[in-house]
């Protein structure tokens, strides 16, 4: 999950050293290039446990051997993290050539090249969800989906589920059956993770009701009661109904992920990542998956995504069409952008690897989404951004509907925030 990952390691110490690898050492602040015309490229990327130096070393080779004046230096920002040692690398006046893992803003963009003149940044996965002002300033390898629904097959088996839900009206009814079948029909817990079925369940209805929803609400054009309410007065009723346990608040994110991974709970509404769980798990519960459903059957429902691996290229480079090159293969090269999807658990339609039952699942639910369904969850990237601090604000009112707010409360605290930090 790209975001938590990159988000919460904002804020650690600035002065965590920045490690560099790579087959040479990278000129601190200077243009990357020698007398002989050889060029260094320094390429700041997330380091993970699936996304190692090794594993990134590795994925530029074929590029170095196809470019012999060009070098590829890995930059590993340890604790710090990208999203934090962006900017104190522009202001030190030492910023990389290339960046990964960071999504563009309207604040960020300033730094960024235009990517336009580019088919393959133009035409890259949700390429047009992160332009900003009809520019392009990232090009990435994949999609994350959000707006997903898991759910345990034997649970279903059980509750005489034999249709997957189309409609919310067909899931509330799948969770009545659950709940009457003895399963706890959602898993959800605290931390970040409350808000997320909530948004699972609005967004797809939000969104294709309001491609523009983002924008408009954010400028005061709509407000959250007449665009978001009727899905919160639902999660209300599914709270009511015992279909999510009051108790959830008090369950951390990876004791949910084990309950339903064991076969505890029935539905569990997560992102795509879960599949790379799933995989890791011995031991794993007959698990599923279907897209989110909106409102009404006749609409192609919202999906919530994220672009897997962004990359973006600076201003501050001095080798800029050395380093368009390589985002390039990074971003074309079939093999390069199939072992990206494969280690950490992305997807690309017409890109295949070894895949669970789960993630042939997925990748079929990519097949089948048009690329204009795809939407930001959360406060948004590009231009569909909402207020700051609006991804925290929608999980305390989540956590207070579980708690036993009435609905039309939690609708008036929403409109009165988006009142005072809109427009």
């Amino acid at each position: 999950m790209i975001r938590i990952r990159l988000f919460a390691a904002a804020g650690i110490a600035a002065a965590t050293a920045i490690a560099v690898t790579g087959c040479s050492t990278a000129p601190a602040g200077g243009d990357g290039s020698s007398a002989d015309g050889q060029v260094t490229l320094r390429m700041l990327v997330n380091v993970t446990p699936n996304l190692t130096e090794d594993f990134w070393n590795e994925l530029v080779e074929p590029f170095e051997k196809a470019n012999p004046d060009i070098d590829v230096v890995i930059q590993n920002p340890g604790a710090e993290g990208v999203a934090a040692a962006v900017p104190r690398l522009l202001a030190a006046g030492d910023a990389p050539d290339v960046v990964q893992s960071i999504a563009p803003t309207t604040k960020l963009a300033p730094e960024l090249v235009d990517l336009s003149e580019y088919d393959w940044a133009t035409d890259g996965p949700l390429a047009e969800q992160y332009s900003i002002d009809g520019k392009y300033y990232m090009a990435g390898i994949g999609v994350q989906l959000q707006s997903l629904f898991f759910y345990n097959k034997t649970a279903f088996q059980e509750a005489g589920i034999d249709e997957l839900p189309t409609t919310v009206d067909e899931l509330t009814e799948a969770l009545g059956k659950l709940k009457d079948a003895g399963w706890t029909p959602i898993q959800t817990g605290g931390d970040w993770m409350t808000s997320h079925t909530l948004q699972t369940l609005a967004l797809p209805t939000v969104i294709a009701e309001d491609p523009t929803w983002f924008q408009d609400i954010s400028s005061g054009e709509v407000t959250f009661g007449e665009t978001y309410g009727d899905a919160v007065e639902t999660y209300a009723d599914w709270v009511a109904a015992g279909y999510i346990p009051t108790d959830a608040l008090g369950i951390k994110y990876p004791d949910a992920e084990q309950a339903f991974l064991s076969g505890k709970t029935a539905v569990y509404a997560m992102g795509s990542w879960f599949a790379g769980t799933q995989a890791k798990a011995a031991e794993s519960a007959d698990i599923g998956v279907f897209r989110a459903p909106a409102v009404d059957a006749k609409d192609q429902p919202a999906m919530g995504a994220n672009i897997a691996s962004p990359y973006s290229i600076l201003k501050a480079s001095k080798n800029q069409d050395a380093a368009a090159k390589l985002v390039e293969f990074l971003v074309t090269d079939k093999d390069a952008v199939t072992s990206q999807l494969e280690v950490d658990g992305n997807f690309r339609d017409g890109y295949e690897y070894d895949m669970t039952p789960l993630g042939e699942e997925l990748l079929q639910i990519v097949a089948d989404t048009p690329a204009d369904a795809y939407t930001p969850t959360g406060g948004g990237y590009g231009e569909r951004t909402l207020p700051d601090g609006y991804s925290g604000e929608i999980n305390t009112q989540t956590q207070a509907l579980i708690g036993g707010t009435p609905a039309a409360d939690v609708i008036k605290a929403m409109d009165d925030w988006f009142a005072a930090n809109a427009g």
